[in-house]
């Protein structure tokens, strides 16, 4: 019986000794001065969520709530000024997510995503005159098992990259094209992707705060087919972005399309790395941006509203809230206009089908420039 009891303790002292040290988590952080005062963020992140959240470490990535919210700290221009790192952020730190995505999007916390890439249900494309230089319609998408970019590993980034190179290996028809990679990339290849507007750069402050452009250029490059007008960015914001254009106004064609590509793309994924693409049935497509769940899609115009821009942006951006469309500059979100033209788009991508979205551009578009005409006529009698 002795002999027992010593065994015992003995042994128990030993497993002791064997138990691996757990990590401890990081010491909690005093509230963050957020610099972008007007934000989501500094509206949903309050000091009563702050204590409850701010030691907390996904078990994806390690992400933290204080990563997920850099821009919004660090940057004094942001709207909502988070990002999450691995799908666990949005489930670990949905107190702050939850009410951010709801505000955005405009939808109720009971809403559930939807999808419709019917192309036949749209009615009308933009009406003839209406001065539109091209359309542009992309989705973003992530593959299942992998971390988010804010919070995605190196060797992740690259073993992305490699199941989308023998993945576009399989694309049919008018979609099959080339990669091409921005390591290693020869200097002919890049001046004409740089030439004709389709190499995406580390310009965009939110992609370097939030940890986004980490690397840059391995694990980066991208594909498009023989006549230009489709598209995937291998990890730029998100693991992909497929993205179909032309010029000229056919929205209708341009989503067609696009939902021909994203179809083949995703077929061609799962038949490579036997993943799926990642799909939540509340949030729809994962994406590292809030924003951009749901559809993760942005369909967008160029087009010339003289008498809006007249105006000035203030009215405009007013106008197109009322429209559930968002103007930018023609070179992206962080750009200012220039000109006369501006780039129009869908402002949601959550609570509302493909369709829809598409809809609401080409309703919001057409409404725009006959606004846009009584105006010119106001300025050109004064």
């Amino acid at each position: 019986v002795q002999c027992m009891i010593d065994g015992v303790n003995i042994l128990f002292a030993e497993d002791k000794a064997l138990m691996p040290t757990p990590t401890p988590a990081p010491p909690a952080v005093s509230f963050p001065n957020i610099k972008s005062k007007n934000s989501l963020v500094a509206k949903h992140v309050t000091k009563d969520k702050w204590s409850r959240l701010c030691s907390h470490v996904t078990n994806t990535s390690g992400f933290t709530l204080s990563k997920a919210i850099t821009c919004a700290v660090e940057l004094d221009n942001q709207h909502c000024g988070i990002y999450a790192g691995d799908w666990d952020s949005y489930k670990d730190f949905a107190e702050v997510f939850d009410p951010i995505i709801q505000e955005y999007h405009g939808i109720k916390s009971e809403a559930k995503h939807t999808s419709d890439m019917d192309v036949r249900k749209i009615q009308g494309n933009i009406k003839e005159g209406v001065p539109v230089h091209s359309v542009r319609i992309r989705v973003g998408r992530s593959i299942d098992g992998f971390r988010l970019s804010p919070g995605i590993s190196r060797d992740q980034r690259v073993s992305v990259e490699n199941i989308m190179k023998s993945a576009f290996t399989k694309l049919p028809g008018d979609l099959s094209g080339k990669y091409y990679p921005l390591t290693g990339m020869h200097e002919k290849d890049r001046q004409q992707l740089v030439d004709d507007h389709f190499l995406f750069t580390s310009r965009d402050q939110n992609l370097k705060v939030s940890g986004i452009a980490r690397y840059l250029p391995e694990g980066r490059g991208i594909y498009h087919n023989a006549e230009k007008t489709f598209f995937v960015w291998v990890n730029e914001e998100d693991h992909l972005k497929i993205i179909s254009m032309q010029k000229g106004s056919d929205v209708i064609g341009v989503f067609e399309r696009l939902a021909r590509g994203i179809i083949a793309v995703e077929d061609s994924v799962k038949a490579e790395s036997g993943k799926d693409f990642a799909l939540d049935p509340k949030y729809g497509y994962i994406h590292s941006c809030p924003t951009n769940l749901g559809t993760g899609m942005r369909a967008s115009v160029h087009v010339d509203l003289r008498g809006w821009t007249a105006a000035g942006m203030d009215a405009l951006k007013k106008r197109c809230e009322e429209l559930k469309v968002q103007p930018r500059g023609t070179r992206g979100e962080s750009e200012e206009h220039s000109g006369f033209t501006v780039d129009i788009s869908n402002k949601h991508r959550l609570g509302y089908s493909e369709v829809q979205l598409v809809q609401c551009m080409i309703d919001g578009v057409n409404k725009l420039y006959a606004e846009d005409l009584e105006l010119q006529k106001k300025i050109d009698t004064e």
